[in-house]
């Protein structure tokens, strides 16, 4: 029977929640260009890359730029967004999150982040969990944006454990598509309706336990894809 050697983490909107960092930072940057940038707007950045994020906002205000000017624009926006996360700290950790890492590290389980962040090291530093991680695997270690599955491929491939021994914990679609092309079992996190792919889904790390983390595989075949293991493990 097939085990699970290493837990791959997105951190945006699944360790913690810094989306709301990220959208006040557009935001900022939208309101400039004079571009209507709305919440449901922003759900279509979740798990896309800095570069990426900005090409949709400039479509959807329908504009377009030097890439030299775009370059700007988005590190204008990262500075903004570093300023929001500066004063982040341990309390900021989504519910259970900690605690279902250590019960995974208490039982010899590789764990790695795999995220679009290039923030992602200062984040776990400030909310005191970057010793939890094997590995880190984040934007300044990629060329792909998910669902390119280059960041799980690596993630995998650093702590030395196959992708079909590897099950990714993510709240987008685009990182459930990546988990898929990468050969990993993929666990939905949160209530999203985009989340319908993940071959399980829970509204948060607090409905994760070790047990049910190590009887993924057997109900792989067994269920429908991204049914709520909350309550059914």
């Amino acid at each position: 029977m097939e085990s699970i050697k290493a837990a791959i983490f997105d951190l945006d909107g699944v360790i913690v929640d810094t989306a709301k960092y990220h959208y006040l930072a557009w935001k900022r940057l939208a309101d400039e260009l004079g571009i209507d940038f709305t919440l449901e707007d922003n759900e279509r950045l979740k798990g896309v890359s800095r570069m990426k994020s900005l090409e949709i906002i400039l479509e959807i205000g329908k504009q377009s730029f030097k890439s030299e000017d775009k370059e700007a624009m988005a590190e204008k926006k990262n500075k903004w967004y570093r300023e929001y996360i500066e004063k982040m700290d341990e309390s900021e950790l989504l519910k259970g999150a900690k605690k279902f890492i250590e019960a995974l590290k208490g039982a010899d389980t590789k764990v790695v982040l795999g995220s679009a962040s290039k923030n992602a090291m200062s984040i776990l530093n400030k909310i005191e969990i970057i010793h939890y991680f094997d590995e880190v695997i984040d934007g300044t270690r990629v060329k792909n944006a998910k669902p390119d599955p280059e960041v799980f491929l690596l993630g995998a491939s650093s702590v030395g454990v196959k992708p079909e021994n590897c099950v990714v914990f993510e709240d987008a679609e685009a990182g459930i598509e990546a988990a898929h092309r990468a050969g990993m079992l993929a666990v939905g996190v949160g209530e999203s309706e985009t989340l319908k792919n993940s071959d399980f889904r829970v509204s948060g790390l607090d409905e994760m336990s070790l047990e049910k983390f190590n009887l993924l595989f057997k109900f792989k075949e067994s269920d429908k894809k991204g049914i709520n293991i909350g309550n059914k493990i």
